[in-house]
């Protein structure tokens, strides 16, 4: 029975995962090193990636921050609509990216009340980077508050208010007591956030517009290679997704064995 467990885990991650992975380096270096450099250092590649790293760097500063307050807030605290809060925290994860892209839409495109007020400030959200921005912000915030919480919850608060009765201010007992105990939920949400962060697609696809060179992150910028039947830089540009992947992965495992640890 281990054998069999263990050879079925193995075809199948090898069948929709490794082989995948291997098609699309064979296909990016199909035309050779410099080819493939060229693809991926081409005007537009340089651009999406800017953006995408862009999107993830405002996601994970705005959520960090977010994460933590929002934490705090429903495990140390007792008030009313608590349930609320809890459930609108979790809210991006059970709406379609295409359904928040097209809210933001409804809320800042040319249909929405708020469009002339935001025109004149000169302030253009809908199809431009501050769509993609906050987009790319309302479905990656619930991953490192839900990773707080459980923590925060196991804790309890018997070391903070024994500390505070000791004359402790707010900010040294959560940086001497509080931190200490969700530093590696944290950064395991941070991980998610940014891996969530980088391949977001349908969401970033309806209110950026596809507009090549401006609005396009790497996903997108691979969609439009691949329907232009540029195959090859399409490949090329999707490894630098892969390899941005494979980093993450590499650094979540590092601090799932530190947490457990």
């Amino acid at each position: 029975m281990k054998i069999l467990l263990i050879t079925v885990s193995v075809l199948y991650i090898g069948l929709l995962l490794v082989l995948p992975l291997i098609f699309v380096l064979i296909q990016a270096f199909g035309n050779g090193l410099q080819d493939y450099l060229a693809n991926i250092t081409d005007e537009y590649t340089v651009k999406a990636v800017e953006l995408t790293l862009l999107a993830t760097v405002t996601a994970l500063l705005v959520n960090t921050i977010f994460g933590l307050f929002a934490a705090w807030a429903v495990t140390k605290f007792q008030f009313r609509g608590k349930k609320v809060v809890t459930t609108m925290i979790d809210l991006p994860l059970s709406i379609s990216p295409v359904i928040a892209g097209l809210i933001f839409i409804l809320t800042f495109g040319r249909s929405s009340p708020l469009f002339d007020y935001f025109n004149q400030m000169n302030l253009k959200i809908a199809y431009a980077v501050p769509g993609v921005l906050l987009v790319t912000v309302f479905v990656t915030f619930p991953f490192i508050s839900r990773e707080i919480i459980p923590v925060l919850l196991a804790q309890g608060k018997d070391e903070e208010e024994a500390a505070a009765l000791m004359g402790a201010g707010g900010f040294e007992i959560f940086r001497k007591i509080t931190f200490p105990h969700i530093k590696w939920a944290m950064l395991y949400g941070v991980v998610l956030c940014t891996a969530r962060a980088m391949g977001e697609f349908g969401a970033v696809s309806v209110i950026s517009g596809n507009l090549r060179g401006k609005t396009n992150t790497i996903p997108l910028h691979v969609q439009i290679l691949y329907n232009e039947f540029k195959y090859a830089p399409a490949f090329a540009v999707s490894s630098v997704l892969v390899v941005m992947a494979i980093i993450i992965l590499v650094v979540r495992s590092i601090v799932e064995y530190r947490w457990k640890k």
